[in-house]
Order: C-alpha cells, then sequence, then structure tokens
C-alpha cells in the first residue's frame, strides 16, 4: 500500500507492507501520472513502515531517479530499516539517492 502528499515541488511517497513485483507495478504507474507534474522536483521515499522489498522495489526507485534526474530533479528515501538499507547499500542505490533519517536514528 502507499500514499502520498504533494507540498510545493516535493512529492512524498510513504510505503508500508510489502514491495514486491505487484504491488510494484501499480505504485510504478500512479507515480508515473504523478511525476507527469512538471512542478515536481523532488521525490522521497518514505519507507519506514516498509517490511519487504525485493528487487522491483528497486527497480521502481531507480526508474523514478532516471526519470526525475532528466528533468533536473532528485530522490531520496527517508527511514529505511536495517534490512531495507542493507538491500539498498548492496544494491548500490545510495550512489544515485540520497538516504534521508529521522533525528536519533543511524
Amino acid at each position: 500500500m502507499f500514499s502520498y502528499d504533494l507540498r510545493r515541488s516535493t512529492l512524498t511517497v510513504y510505503l508500508s507492507g510489502e514491495l514486491d513485483h505487484r504491488m510494484a507495478a501499480g505504485v510504478r504507474q500512479e507515480l508515473d501520472r504523478l511525476l507527469d507534474d512538471m512542478r515536481v522536483r523532488r521525490l522521497v521515499f518514505d519507507v519506514s513502515r516498509l517490511e519487504f522489498m525485493d528487487s522491483s522495489g528497486i527497480g521502481l526507485i531507480i526508474g523514478r531517479y532516471k526519470r526525475l534526474s532528466r528533468r533536473g530533479g532528485s530522490v531520496a528515501v527517508a527511514d529505511p530499516d536495517r534490512r531495507i538499507d542493507r538491500l539498498f547499500q548492496m544494491s548500490g542505490v545510495y550512489q544515485v539517492v540520497e538516504k534521508l533519517c529521522a533525528e536519533g536514528r543511524a
């Protein structure tokens, strides 16, 4: 499941539950529709409530990064738990996507 909030030029997407192939397809379609709004310059994936993610989730994030970077935008992930953080590290996501953490959390 996901929800979103658009404030000024930042679109924050809140992901929860499992981000697998089935969920990623629906999220991708809706995000692409939202990213048609040229005002969006920054996309933040809040993954603090995400319980599971596979390579489909990584593809979703990298694909949106490519789309936004073509128009000078940026992408970040916020508050990954240890498992998701490790997945992002091992896959190289942090080489192109910023990591945001809540205060007091490493």
